[in-house]
């Protein structure tokens, strides 16, 4: 769920979701309730049960404590499905380190090299999908891979590439042909090892997803990751870059405060599911 979304103000909303509901072959509803709208909650009761959908991903402020157990009396299954915590950064403010010599930002990534990132990235990563019994984590992950594709093919998103460069070209006839290091300048890059997607707004960047492939951990490379993410961000006259995660994903927001993150909201996450369609499912 975007910044955009959570801070839209105004009175929750629900809406189809046909992406999801295509990806996991039934009716999936989104009902947001942003941040500041108060206490809403008989609109939330009205929107759940006047919703058709197998299943409303719901998302409210954490401050709504008691809402828990009023949704559990609205005649269907609720799930909970983890927290989304948001992160903050002033643009400009950032504890980034030095840049290595062997690191090239980009923002030119082909599609085969998005899938494979994010498939590598996030193969382990427990999102709120994996909460609900009806959805299939291999379909969860096709989703993020087809969220990253989207952003890279608007040039919304930062790679970092292992750059080594090309070795003096040998002597050579004219009429030899030119070495492939010639033609394909890439070609002395050593793929992806970091990959962030991206949405903008005039004020801020927002980073959807981000991390470092498994073969590239233990470098230091997600802070130089969000580096080039920050830098970007003040290119383009950006005052903040924000962020979020599942609340139980501890380790990348100790990162986020190491570089100067600030925590911001929280928000939760429950599916509610018509309970005839659980029955006998165990995850």
């Amino acid at each position: 769920m975007s910044w955009r979304e959570v801070m839209g103000g105004g009175v929750p909303r629900i809406a189809e979701s046909p992406l999801e509901s295509a990806r996991f072959g039934r009716p999936v509803e989104r009902l947001t309730v942003p941040a500041g709208s108060g206490s809403p909650f008989p609109a939330v009761r009205e929107a759940v049960l006047g919703s058709r959908a197998d299943v409303i991903v719901l998302r409210y402020p954490a401050e709504h404590v008691g809402w828990f157990a009023e949704l559990t009396a609205l005649g269907r299954t609720a799930v909970f499905a983890d927290s989304l915590t948001y992160w903050r950064l002033r643009a400009g403010r950032g504890r980034a380190p030095e840049p290595p010599g062997d690191l090239q930002p980009t923002d030119r990534v082909t599609p085969a090299a998005v899938r494979e990132s994010v498939s590598d990235i996030f193969a382990a990563y427990r999102n709120h999908y994996l909460a609900n019994p009806l959805f299939d984590g291999a379909e969860a992950l096709a989703g993020y891979r087809e969220w990253a594709l989207r952003s890279a093919s608007e040039g919304r998103c930062v790679a970092l590439r292992e750059w080594t460069p090309p070795a003096a070209p040998a002597e050579r006839l004219p009429s030899a042909a030119p070495p492939a290091g010639d033609r394909h300048p890439a070609a002395a890059r050593d793929g992806i090892l970091a990959l962030a997607t991206l949405a903008d707004d005039d004020e801020r960047t927002e980073i959807l997803l981000a991390g470092v492939v498994s073969r590239a951990w233990g470098r230091g490379l997600y802070a130089h990751l969000l580096a080039a993410v920050e830098g970007r961000a003040l290119a383009r006259g950006a005052r903040e870059v924000v962020i979020s995660t599942q609340g139980h994903n501890t380790g990348v927001q100790r990162a986020w405060a190491r570089y100067g993150f600030e925590p911001a909201l929280t928000f939760l996450t429950v599916h509610l599911v018509r309970s005839r369609l659980l029955r006998g499912r165990r995850r």
